[in-house]
């Protein structure tokens, strides 16, 4: 793994997405950079391309599970399964080069699209609840004076 390695971009690597033909990326905590005095450290990630193809029959979850992890960043793939020191150790075997972080887009955070106030007093589903709640006490209600007045009157 020494030397110059070769650096591919995310549509490169995207190619190589059969069980012929398998790359993967994944990245890691491999670069930290200090900060001005040591003021902060910032962690870089170094992305790195794996060429698994002759792994491919050998992976214990199956080649099902690398061939979904093609043409993306497959950390959260690889991270989730909680691998072994051993498989990880065994990445460098695969190893095919780095890959331009600048071609792999970023994680963009969900914003829901905004949706127009409404009054919820105002809705038709307001007033028939409210309408369940009120019509069962006026009928109790009714009832209750009813025996009242009946009970006096006798």
């Amino acid at each position: 793994m020494g030397g110059q390695s070769k650096v591919f971009t995310l549509a490169e690597v995207s190619n190589h997405n059969n069980a012929k033909d398998c790359w993967l990326i994944i990245s890691g905590k491999d670069l930290k950079v200090a900060g001005a005095l040591l003021q902060s450290t910032k962690i870089c990630f170094v992305y790195k391309v794996y060429n698994v193809t002759k792994f491919l029959e050998d992976h214990p979850g199956g080649d099902d599970v690398l061939l979904s992890s093609t043409g993306k960043d497959a950390t959260d793939d690889f991270e989730d399964v909680g691998h072994s020191s051993s498989a990880r150790a065994m990445l460098d075997e695969y190893y095919a080069g780095d890959i331009d972080s600048s071609t792999i887009p970023t994680n963009v955070k969900y914003t829901p699209p905004k949706q127009p106030h409404y009054n919820q007093d105002k809705t038709t589903e307001f007033i028939v609840k409210l309408l369940q709640f009120l019509v069962p006490l006026i009928i109790l209600g009714v009832a209750f004076g009813v025996h009242f007045y009946t009970k006096q009157s006798a």
